[in-house]
C-alpha cells in the first residue's frame, strides 16, 4: 500500500527573509485551472489577496501583462553535487558552493528544492564513491539555520542499492534533518537506465575517465554488490524512509513488474521511468510520473530511454524535474504548455504537482494563505524571460 503523503510543517526560520507587502498588478495570473488578468498581493510571507482586475493600484508593480506563476518546486537535482565537485576529484569549498547553488536556483525561478545527496558508498574505489552525505547535510542545514539561503531547502537521499555502506549512512540521519525524499537507486549495469551497456560505458568512461579494463571491473563489482546486498538494502531503504518521515520514490522503473514492486514498497512517485510501459503501469498504480526537463527540451533521453514528450502526449507525465540543468525547469513548463495548449496544467507540473508529491501543501499554487513564492515571467516566442522571483515575499532574483 502506498505510504500517505503528509504535510511538511518543519520550521521555515532559515529560509529567506519575509517581506512586508508587495502587489504585482496588471499580470496574467496562472491559477490552478485558468489564467486571469489581475493583481496579487504578498504580505508577511503569504499570499494575502488575489483580485481579477485590470487596474494598477498606487505603489503596485505594473507587470505589463507578464505571467505570474507559483515558485517552482524541484524534487531531484544533481546541481549541488556539481558545485561541490565541479570536476572529478576537485573538492570545492562547501559554503561558497552551497551559496552559489542556492543563488543559481533562485535565478531560474526555483523557490523550493530537495537537494539530492547520495547515500551508499564503495570502499577502495579510488575515492569515486566515498561517503559525503552526512557531512554535507550538516553544512547545508547550518547555512540554512544561519539564514544564508534565498530559497527553501530540503534533503533528498538517493539510496544506492549497489553499495557497501548504505545501511550505516542512512542510520546517520534522523527525523529532524529535513529529509523529505528517499529514492531507491539500483544502478546495476544491464537493467533500468543502463540496459544499453554501450551507453553505460560512454557515460561512465567520460565522467570518471575509466579505461576499458577499469570499466569491466566497475561493472563486475556493481553486479556483485547487487547480488550480495540488493534485497537487504532495498528493504532497509524503504524502512528508513518511513523512520525519517520521507516520501519514497523509485528510480528508472522499466517494466510493469518493477512498478508492482515499487507500489508494494509504498512509492509515491516514480523518477524517470525508462519506458512507456512503466509509465502506464505507474498511472494504473496511482504513482505519479516524473520526467527530466532536459529530456523534454532535447527531444529525447541521452540514454536512449523513452522521450518525455512521448509520455506528455500520452497523458502520462505529472511532474518535471530540472535534473542536471536548473534553467530547464521553467523552459520545460512553457514547452509543455505548447504541447498541451494548457498553461495552467503545464505550470502545475513544476509547482503544484511536485509540492503535493513531496507532501508540501503550503506552496505550489497561487492561492490566498499559501507561501508567497511567486515568479514573474515574460515570453519571447517560445522562450520564457524571467523578470522576478520572490520567496516568502522577499525578492531573491
Amino acid at each position: 500500500m502506498n505510504q500517505p503523503f503528509v504535510s511538511r510543517t518543519l520550521p521555515e526560520g532559515g529560509d529567506s527573509s519575509v517581506s512586508n507587502s508587495l502587489t504585482l498588478a496588471n499580470a496574467t495570473l496562472v491559477l490552478r485551472d485558468r489564467t486571469v488578468t489581475g493583481a496579487i498581493t504578498l504580505s508577511d510571507g503569504k499570499i494575502a489577496e488575489i483580485a481579477e482586475t485590470h487596474t494598477v493600484p498606487e505603489g503596485a508593480v505594473d507587470c505589463a501583462g507578464d505571467f505570474v506563476i507559483p515558485g517552482l518546486v524541484e524534487l531531484h537535482t544533481d546541481n549541488l553535487e556539481r558545485h561541490i565537485e565541479p570536476r572529478p576529484k576537485v573538492d570545492w569549498p562547501h559554503l561558497p558552493a552551497l551559496l552559489a547553488h542556492d543563488a543559481e536556483l533562485a535565478s531560474t525561478g526555483i523557490t523550493t528544492v530537495f537537494d539530492a545527496l547520495r547515500v551508499g558508498s564503495i570502499h577502495g574505489d579510488d575515492g569515486r564513491y566515498s561517503a559525503y552525505a552526512r557531512g554535507l547535510a550538516d553544512e547545508l542545514l547550518s547555512a540554512r539555520a544561519a539564514g544564508h539561503f534565498k530559497i527553501s531547502h530540503f534533503i533528498h537521499l538517493r539510496a544506492e542499492i549497489c553499495s557497501e555502506t548504505l545501511l550505516e549512512e542512512l542510520a546517520a540521519f534522523g527525523p529532524g534533518d529535513r529529509v523529505g525524499i528517499v529514492s531507491l537507486m539500483d544502478h546495476t549495469p544491464g537493467q533500468r537506465q543502463f540496459r544499453n551497456m554501450d551507453a553505460l560505458k560512454t557515460y561512465v568512461s567520460k565522467k570518471r575517465g575509466l579505461s576499458d579494463a577499469e570499466f569491466v571491473a566497475h561493472v563486475d563489482n556493481l553486479k556483485r554488490l547487487q547480488q550480495l546486498h540488493g534485497a537487504k538494502h532495498e528493504a532497509a531503504a524503504v524502512s528508513e524512509a518511513a523512520r525519517l518521515g520521507a516520501v519514497l520514490a523509485s528510480h528508472d522503473d522499466t517494466t510493469a513488474a518493477q512498478v508492482r514492486t515499487s507500489h508494494g514498497n509504498g512509492v509515491g512517485f516514480a523518477e524517470f521511468p525508462t519506458t512507456q510501459e512503466a509509465a502506464q503501469s505507474c498511472r494504473e498504480a496511482g504513482i505519479s510520473v516524473m520526467m527530466g526537463a532536459p529530456n523534454l527540451i532535447r527531444g529525447g533521453s541521452h540514454s536512449g530511454n523513452v522521450a518525455a514528450q512521448t509520455l506528455a502526449e500520452a497523458g502520462l507525465l505529472d511532474i518535471v524535474s530540472s535534473d542536471y540543468v536548473p534553467s530547464a525547469l521553467l523552459l520545460s513548463a512553457f514547452r509543455l504548455a505548447d504541447i498541451w495548449n494548457d498553461l495552467p496544467r503545464a505550470i502545475a507540473c513544476v509547482s503544484d504537482a511536485p509540492a503535493r508529491a513531496a507532501g508540501l501543501h503550503d506552496r505550489g499554487r497561487l492561492e490566498t494563505g499559501l507561501r508567497a513564492d511567486v515568479v514573474r515571467v515574460g515570453r519571447a516566442g517560445g522562450t520564457p524571460l524571467l523578470r522576478g522571483v520572490w520567496s516568502r515575499g522577499a525578492r531573491v532574483a
